[in-house]
């Protein structure tokens, strides 16, 4: 550990900042750099087991390589130059219908897919793997993911395995549900992504004093971390050894994320080595990450990079048009040479927490879809809307729960009786969360094929058998409750809270 050494840092000052400033910079950098550096070491002397060490210690170095990036930006003051920011350029992003059509399977062969699957889905109330959750007719999210892939290998007679990237909250909840899959048509690999110290904000040092403190003491970095994961956890090499040449990511909750045989058949075709599937921007994706054109490269640009005099250009959708969806497929032998020959640096986004004793910390970290300047032939592929499909709210639960989808080998697709090509607007206010919450005020899912807009705040609980068309808006004022009744049936109704139904 001792041996890594702290990139130099540029001596050229930035224009705003006198070069005083920036020596005092370059100093207090050094010894940040120097003091973590002791920190880091420390901390992987408290591993006694050799091969726990050797590994502990690769995942420390890549993380102060991290830090001693963050910190000689910061140093630098390094921010994009917004003003050669372009949107992309119309062969950066290529439209989804133009896409050929293709019903060759052998490719099919060289494919694998990975399911970013670290998350824990506190924000809806949960414990453990968001993965876990139950999302429609009594499966969960990896259910569907494995129904998909089986019904792909059986249909197709090929051998596309499915790799689940855990992070350390995830991962035994993970192992201990795989168990259930032993005797699908399928192969299922698991690895952990990296785990780094957060950072105490005010000192610049680890919070952790050895490798086995609390789990609050650590942080998954980001989606940005797979290409790393891979690379030390050996399946990188794996995949190449099978003959696997293609890699297809999304993030194990967004339902939309199938494979796709033309997106694969025109990757192969245009010799792309990364592919981003980019979605158009709605008012719900106004802080998605989106596609630019930097200096005649494409890039990806998120909020957090974004100044905060720019911030409502960045969500406006007229220079704007599209965002990334996380939908991401790789050529496996450029990411190796990548990965070898000339590193991933990906930009750093820095995510600002305060612990729950009230302590402030940092966590670096790095998205994904950042790699895509690494590759040759890189591009976005505008696809529709349904490749999006995540679920990040109760909100979304009530809407892949109900009659408006129903599933097809584990694939969602909309009730062909719902008149319009849309979804509803569904808005479910504090009371229903957390997921227990939404189980406990639902008796059952309304029927919702012929709903426009659905809006619920406050103390409202649902019968049996309701159905809610056009426009629906329930308010229960403090103090207050509403039930609706079994069987109900609500058509452009506004209902407060002492339940006078309203026409609207």
């Amino acid at each position: 550990m001792s041996s890594l050494q702290a990139p130099q840092l540029s001596a050229k000052a930035p224009r705003t900042r006198g070069v005083s400033a920036m020596h005092f910079k370059s100093a207090t950098t050094g010894v940040a750099t120097k003091n973590m550096r002791n920190e880091l070491n420390r901390l992987v002397n408290t591993v006694s087991e050799p091969e726990t060490r050797r590994a502990f210690d690769t995942e420390m170095q890549s993380f102060f390589y991290l830090f001693t990036r963050y910190l000689a930006e910061k140093a630098e003051s390094k921010e994009l130059d917004w003003d050669r920011i372009k949107s992309p350029a119309a062969d950066q992003i290529v439209p989804y219908d133009d896409l050929p059509l293709t019903n060759d399977p052998n490719v099919l062969n060289k494919l694998a897919v990975l399911k970013v699957n670290g998350g824990l889905g506190t924000s809806m109330g949960m414990t453990g793997a968001k993965s876990a959750l139950e999302v429609k007719d009594d499966m969960t999210f990896l259910d569907l993911t494995v129904r998909q892939i089986e019904h792909l290998n059986t249909t197709h007679r090929v051998d596309v395995p499915l790799i689940l990237m855990t992070s350390f909250n995830t991962h035994d909840d993970t192992l201990r549900i795989i168990k259930k899959y032993a005797n699908q048509q399928l192969r299922i690999t698991t690895f952990n992504q990296s785990r780094y110290p957060r950072i105490d904000k005010e000192t610049l040092l680890p919070l952790p004093r050895s490798a086995t403190d609390d789990k609050s003491k650590w942080y998954p970095p980001g989606h940005g971390d797979l290409y790393n994961a891979l690379m030390h956890s050996g399946v990188l090499d794996q995949l190449l050894s099978e003959g696997k040449e293609y890699l297809f990511v999304s993030n194990s909750d967004n339902l939309g994320a199938v494979v796709d045989q033309r997106i694969l058949q025109h990757m192969v075709d245009a010799s792309a080595e990364f592919i981003m599937e980019v979605t158009d921007k709605t008012k719900a994706d106004v802080k998605g990450g989106t596609l630019i054109d930097y200096e005649g490269n494409v890039q990806l640009l998120e909020i957090a990079q974004v100044p905060s005099e720019h911030t409502e250009e960045f969500k406006s959708v007229r220079k704007f048009k599209i965002f990334n969806t996380n939908n991401l497929w790789l050529n496996l032998k450029a990411l190796k040479r990548v990965m070898e020959n000339e590193g991933m640096e990906l930009e750093i986004i820095v995510n600002p927490k305060v612990t729950e004793d009230g302590a402030s910390v940092v966590q670096l970290e790095t998205a994904a879809g950042a790699a895509i300047r690494h590759f040759k032939n890189a591009r976005g592929i505008n696809v529709p809307r349904s490749r999006f499909l995540p679920v990040k709210s109760c909100s979304d639960l009530l809407l892949i729960k109900s009659d408006i989808y129903s599933l097809e080998h584990g694939q969602l697709a909309l009730n062909p009786n719902r008149m319009f090509g849309t979804t509803p607007v569904i808005k479910l206010g504090d009371h229903f969360k957390k997921i227990a919450q939404f189980q406990k005020r639902f008796k059952k899912i309304p029927k919702i094929i012929e709903l426009d807009h659905l809006t619920v705040t406050g103390d409202v609980y649902f019968g049996r058998n309701v159905t809610l068309r056009g426009t629906v808006i329930v308010v229960a004022n403090e103090g207050q409750r509403i039930d609706i009744p079994d069987g109900c049936v609500l058509e452009n109704r506004l209902l407060s809270g002492n339940l006078t139904m309203t026409e609207l």
